[in-house]
Protein backbone atom coordinates (compact mmCIF):
# COMPACT_ATOMS: atom_id res chain seq x y z
CA UNK A 1 0.00 0.00 0.00
CA UNK A 2 3.37 1.99 -0.39
CA UNK A 3 3.55 2.84 3.48
CA UNK A 4 6.90 3.03 5.08
CA UNK A 5 7.34 1.02 8.26
CA UNK A 6 10.02 1.13 10.83
CA UNK A 7 10.14 -1.13 13.75
CA UNK A 8 11.96 1.29 16.71
CA UNK A 9 13.44 0.79 20.07
CA UNK A 10 11.12 0.16 23.21
CA UNK A 11 8.12 -2.00 21.49
CA UNK A 12 7.44 1.04 18.75
CA UNK A 13 6.40 0.46 15.25
CA UNK A 14 6.16 3.85 13.10
CA UNK A 15 4.90 3.76 10.44
CA UNK A 16 4.40 6.40 7.25
CA UNK A 17 3.39 7.23 3.84
CA UNK A 18 2.83 10.14 1.67
CA UNK A 19 -0.49 8.65 0.45
CA UNK A 20 -1.64 4.52 0.51
CA UNK A 21 -2.70 2.64 -2.80
CA UNK A 22 -4.94 0.13 -3.01
CA UNK A 23 -3.65 -3.60 -3.86
CA UNK A 24 -4.38 -6.89 -3.47
CA UNK A 25 -3.15 -8.60 0.15
CA UNK A 26 -2.98 -12.12 1.00
CA UNK A 27 -2.84 -12.84 4.53
CA UNK A 28 -0.94 -15.76 5.92
CA UNK A 29 -3.56 -16.48 8.62
CA UNK A 30 -7.04 -14.69 8.69
CA UNK A 31 -6.03 -12.24 11.30
CA UNK A 32 -9.04 -10.36 13.15
CA UNK A 33 -6.53 -7.51 14.03
CA UNK A 34 -4.74 -7.60 10.16
CA UNK A 35 -8.14 -7.73 8.32
CA UNK A 36 -9.59 -4.59 10.86
CA UNK A 37 -6.25 -2.66 10.30
CA UNK A 38 -6.38 -3.08 6.42
CA UNK A 39 -9.67 -2.07 6.00
CA UNK A 40 -9.27 0.95 7.82
CA UNK A 41 -6.27 1.84 6.03
CA UNK A 42 -7.63 1.50 2.45
CA UNK A 43 -10.61 3.53 3.44
CA UNK A 44 -8.70 6.99 2.04
CA UNK A 45 -6.18 4.80 -0.04
CA UNK A 46 -6.23 5.19 -3.63
CA UNK A 47 -7.94 2.70 -5.77
CA UNK A 48 -8.96 -0.77 -5.15
CA UNK A 49 -7.94 -3.13 -1.91
CA UNK A 50 -8.94 -6.52 -2.06
CA UNK A 51 -8.21 -8.73 1.37
CA UNK A 52 -7.92 -12.08 0.71
CA UNK A 53 -7.53 -15.45 3.80
CA UNK A 54 -9.88 -11.85 5.60
CA UNK A 55 -11.44 -13.01 9.42
CA UNK A 56 -14.81 -13.83 9.01
CA UNK A 57 -15.76 -12.70 12.59
CA UNK A 58 -18.89 -11.00 13.51
CA UNK A 59 -16.48 -7.88 14.33
CA UNK A 60 -15.43 -7.94 10.98
CA UNK A 61 -18.81 -7.65 9.92
CA UNK A 62 -19.73 -5.17 12.36
CA UNK A 63 -16.93 -2.88 10.96
CA UNK A 64 -17.99 -2.99 7.36
CA UNK A 65 -21.40 -2.34 9.04
CA UNK A 66 -20.21 0.60 10.24
CA UNK A 67 -18.07 1.84 7.22
CA UNK A 68 -20.78 1.15 4.75
CA UNK A 69 -22.53 3.76 7.04
CA UNK A 70 -20.16 6.48 6.78
CA UNK A 71 -20.05 6.12 2.95
CA UNK A 72 -16.86 3.75 2.37
CA UNK A 73 -17.35 1.29 -0.44
CA UNK A 74 -16.87 -1.92 0.96
CA UNK A 75 -18.24 -5.51 1.06
CA UNK A 76 -17.42 -9.27 1.45
CA UNK A 77 -16.97 -9.20 5.48
CA UNK A 78 -17.76 -12.23 6.34
CA UNK A 79 -16.21 -14.24 3.49
CA UNK A 80 -12.32 -14.75 2.75
CA UNK A 81 -12.36 -12.07 0.10
CA UNK A 82 -13.35 -8.02 1.45
CA UNK A 83 -13.18 -5.41 -1.17
CA UNK A 84 -12.47 -1.92 -0.45
CA UNK A 85 -12.67 1.00 -2.70
CA UNK A 86 -10.41 4.08 -1.51
CA UNK A 87 -10.23 7.57 -2.00
CA UNK A 88 -13.77 8.54 -1.52
CA UNK A 89 -15.25 11.74 -0.72
CA UNK A 90 -16.46 13.48 2.59
CA UNK A 91 -17.26 10.77 4.52
CA UNK A 92 -21.04 10.83 6.80
CA UNK A 93 -22.47 10.43 10.58
CA UNK A 94 -23.76 7.60 11.20
CA UNK A 95 -25.45 6.49 14.14
CA UNK A 96 -24.19 2.73 14.81
CA UNK A 97 -24.56 0.27 17.75
CA UNK A 98 -21.45 -1.95 18.22
CA UNK A 99 -22.85 -5.26 18.33
CA UNK A 100 -22.52 -7.34 22.18
CA UNK A 101 -19.63 -8.88 22.85
CA UNK A 102 -19.40 -12.41 22.35
CA UNK A 103 -16.78 -13.43 24.50
CA UNK A 104 -17.84 -11.48 27.73
CA UNK A 105 -20.94 -13.57 27.03
CA UNK A 106 -19.30 -16.63 26.55
CA UNK A 107 -17.15 -16.29 29.66
CA UNK A 108 -20.74 -15.10 32.05
CA UNK A 109 -21.79 -18.71 30.50
CA UNK A 110 -18.83 -20.46 31.73
CA UNK A 111 -19.26 -18.59 34.94
CA UNK A 112 -22.94 -20.56 35.57
CA UNK A 113 -21.05 -23.51 33.86
CA UNK A 114 -18.67 -23.94 36.50
CA UNK A 115 -20.74 -22.58 39.67
CA UNK A 116 -23.90 -24.70 38.72
CA UNK A 117 -25.70 -21.61 38.56
CA UNK A 118 -28.69 -20.22 36.62
CA UNK A 119 -28.22 -17.19 33.91
CA UNK A 120 -30.14 -15.09 31.65
CA UNK A 121 -28.05 -13.01 28.98
CA UNK A 122 -30.06 -10.68 27.50
CA UNK A 123 -28.91 -8.70 23.84
CA UNK A 124 -26.81 -11.06 22.90
CA UNK A 125 -26.75 -12.99 19.60
CA UNK A 126 -26.71 -16.74 20.04
CA UNK A 127 -25.00 -17.25 16.56
CA UNK A 128 -22.16 -15.89 17.32
CA UNK A 129 -21.86 -18.18 20.03
CA UNK A 130 -22.67 -21.46 18.38
CA UNK A 131 -18.89 -23.14 19.27
CA UNK A 132 -19.13 -22.25 22.75
CA UNK A 133 -22.76 -23.11 22.95
CA UNK A 134 -22.18 -26.89 21.41
CA UNK A 135 -19.45 -27.83 23.98
CA UNK A 136 -21.22 -26.52 26.84
CA UNK A 137 -24.46 -28.67 25.90
CA UNK A 138 -21.74 -31.51 25.61
CA UNK A 139 -20.54 -30.78 29.11
CA UNK A 140 -23.97 -31.23 30.88
CA UNK A 141 -25.42 -28.00 30.18
CA UNK A 142 -28.91 -26.88 29.83
CA UNK A 143 -29.14 -23.59 27.45
CA UNK A 144 -31.91 -22.52 25.34
CA UNK A 145 -31.13 -19.68 22.96
CA UNK A 146 -33.12 -17.58 21.55
CA UNK A 147 -33.60 -14.34 19.56
CA UNK A 148 -31.43 -11.88 21.49
CA UNK A 149 -30.73 -13.88 24.45
CA UNK A 150 -29.62 -17.15 25.99
CA UNK A 151 -30.39 -18.80 29.39
CA UNK A 152 -27.68 -21.34 30.78
CA UNK A 153 -28.03 -24.22 33.88
CA UNK A 154 -24.90 -25.10 34.78
CA UNK A 155 -25.04 -29.11 35.74
CA UNK A 156 -23.90 -30.46 39.35
CA UNK A 157 -20.45 -31.44 37.90
CA UNK A 158 -19.54 -30.72 34.27
CA UNK A 159 -18.50 -33.57 32.18
CA UNK A 160 -15.05 -33.37 30.74
CA UNK A 161 -15.31 -32.65 26.49
CA UNK A 162 -12.34 -35.08 24.22
CA UNK A 163 -10.55 -32.55 22.28
CA UNK A 164 -11.30 -28.75 22.18
CA UNK A 165 -9.99 -26.99 19.50
CA UNK A 166 -9.57 -23.45 18.83
CA UNK A 167 -9.94 -22.08 15.50
CA UNK A 168 -10.96 -19.32 13.44
CA UNK A 169 -14.93 -17.84 13.80
CA UNK A 170 -16.94 -20.12 12.85
CA UNK A 171 -14.46 -22.72 15.00
CA UNK A 172 -14.07 -22.20 18.56
CA UNK A 173 -12.86 -19.14 19.50
CA UNK A 174 -8.89 -18.70 21.02
CA UNK A 175 -9.90 -15.98 23.31
CA UNK A 176 -12.61 -18.50 25.20
CA UNK A 177 -9.86 -21.14 25.50
CA UNK A 178 -8.41 -20.02 29.16
CA UNK A 179 -11.93 -19.78 30.42
CA UNK A 180 -12.75 -23.65 29.21
CA UNK A 181 -9.45 -24.50 30.37
CA UNK A 182 -10.80 -23.09 33.81
CA UNK A 183 -14.02 -25.20 33.59
CA UNK A 184 -12.27 -28.74 32.90
CA UNK A 185 -10.33 -28.44 35.71
CA UNK A 186 -13.43 -29.26 37.49
CA UNK A 187 -14.77 -32.02 35.40
CA UNK A 188 -15.58 -35.78 35.55
CA UNK A 189 -12.72 -37.03 33.32
CA UNK A 190 -9.47 -35.73 30.89
CA UNK A 191 -10.28 -33.21 28.46
CA UNK A 192 -7.86 -32.59 26.13
CA UNK A 193 -7.68 -28.53 24.57
CA UNK A 194 -5.68 -28.00 21.38
CA UNK A 195 -4.70 -24.53 20.70
CA UNK A 196 -4.10 -23.52 17.07
CA UNK A 197 -4.73 -19.94 16.95
CA UNK A 198 -1.57 -18.45 19.38
CA UNK A 199 1.56 -20.10 20.44
CA UNK A 200 1.73 -19.22 24.69
CA UNK A 201 -1.96 -19.45 25.15
CA UNK A 202 -1.33 -21.46 28.21
CA UNK A 203 0.23 -18.36 31.05
CA UNK A 204 -2.58 -19.20 33.13
CA UNK A 205 -2.41 -23.06 33.46
CA UNK A 206 0.63 -22.37 36.22
CA UNK A 207 -1.84 -20.74 37.93
CA UNK A 208 -4.37 -23.28 38.35
CA UNK A 209 -1.91 -25.59 39.17
CA UNK A 210 -1.50 -23.31 42.52
CA UNK A 211 -5.51 -23.84 42.77
CA UNK A 212 -4.78 -27.65 42.93
CA UNK A 213 -5.87 -28.23 39.18
CA UNK A 214 -3.97 -31.37 36.95
CA UNK A 215 -2.94 -29.84 34.09
CA UNK A 216 -0.35 -30.79 31.47
CA UNK A 217 1.02 -28.94 28.64
CA UNK A 218 3.15 -29.72 25.67
CA UNK A 219 3.69 -27.57 22.98
CA UNK A 220 0.27 -26.16 22.03
CA UNK A 221 -1.70 -29.31 23.71
CA UNK A 222 -2.94 -29.30 27.09
CA UNK A 223 -4.02 -32.32 28.75
CA UNK A 224 -6.82 -31.56 32.01
CA UNK A 225 -7.62 -34.53 34.23
CA UNK A 226 -10.99 -33.20 36.24
CA UNK A 227 -10.70 -32.72 40.12
CA UNK A 228 -13.52 -32.44 42.16
CA UNK A 229 -12.73 -29.14 44.28
CA UNK A 230 -9.99 -26.44 43.37
CA UNK A 231 -8.70 -24.82 46.40
CA UNK A 232 -8.52 -20.61 46.84
CA UNK A 233 -5.29 -19.52 46.34
CA UNK A 234 -3.16 -16.30 45.50
CA UNK A 235 -2.67 -15.58 41.52
CA UNK A 236 -1.80 -13.46 38.52
CA UNK A 237 -3.66 -12.49 35.89
CA UNK A 238 -0.74 -12.18 32.82
CA UNK A 239 -2.99 -11.69 30.04
CA UNK A 240 -6.82 -10.74 29.54
CA UNK A 241 -8.87 -14.18 29.00
CA UNK A 242 -6.16 -15.62 31.76
CA UNK A 243 -6.94 -13.42 34.07
CA UNK A 244 -11.10 -14.32 33.12
CA UNK A 245 -10.15 -18.05 33.84
CA UNK A 246 -8.64 -17.74 37.35
CA UNK A 247 -12.04 -15.40 38.18
CA UNK A 248 -14.23 -17.97 37.28
CA UNK A 249 -11.80 -20.98 39.04
CA UNK A 250 -12.13 -18.78 42.16
CA UNK A 251 -15.81 -18.86 41.99
CA UNK A 252 -15.97 -22.23 41.98
CA UNK A 253 -12.94 -23.13 44.68
CA UNK A 254 -13.16 -23.72 47.89
CA UNK A 255 -12.13 -20.65 50.03
CA UNK A 256 -10.58 -17.45 49.15
CA UNK A 257 -8.83 -16.91 45.91
CA UNK A 258 -7.21 -13.32 45.38
CA UNK A 259 -6.53 -12.26 41.48
CA UNK A 260 -3.59 -9.99 40.87
CA UNK A 261 -2.74 -7.67 37.69
CA UNK A 262 -6.73 -7.26 37.41
CA UNK A 263 -5.35 -4.44 35.07
CA UNK A 264 -5.16 -6.98 32.43
CA UNK A 265 -9.17 -8.10 33.00
CA UNK A 266 -10.29 -4.74 33.33
CA UNK A 267 -8.82 -4.18 29.39
CA UNK A 268 -12.04 -7.15 28.23
CA UNK A 269 -14.24 -6.80 30.68
CA UNK A 270 -16.63 -4.10 32.55
CA UNK A 271 -17.67 -4.03 35.92
CA UNK A 272 -16.61 -8.03 36.38
CA UNK A 273 -17.05 -7.62 39.96
CA UNK A 274 -20.04 -6.25 40.21
CA UNK A 275 -21.69 -7.78 37.38
CA UNK A 276 -20.64 -11.39 39.40
CA UNK A 277 -22.07 -9.78 42.88
CA UNK A 278 -25.19 -9.33 41.23
CA UNK A 279 -25.31 -13.02 40.52
CA UNK A 280 -24.80 -13.95 43.98
CA UNK A 281 -20.64 -14.28 43.65
CA UNK A 282 -18.89 -13.08 47.14
CA UNK A 283 -16.39 -10.79 44.81
CA UNK A 284 -14.27 -7.53 46.17
CA UNK A 285 -12.28 -5.50 43.78
CA UNK A 286 -9.42 -3.41 45.71
CA UNK A 287 -6.82 -3.14 43.00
Amino acid sequence: MGAKIQEAQRGFICCEADRLRGCDIQLDLPSVGATENIMLASVFAEGETYIRNAAKEPEIVDLQNYLCGIGVNVSGAGSSVIRIKGGGGKLNDVDHTVISDRIVAGTYMIASAITGGDILLKSVVPEHLNSVISYLRESGCRINAKRCSIHISGPQRPKALDIVRTLPYPGFPTDMQAQMSALLTVARGTSIIVETVFENRYKHVDELLKMGANIKVEGRIAVIKGVRKLTGANVYARDLRGGAALVLAGLAADGETVVHGIRHIERGYEDIGGRLQKLGALVKTTE
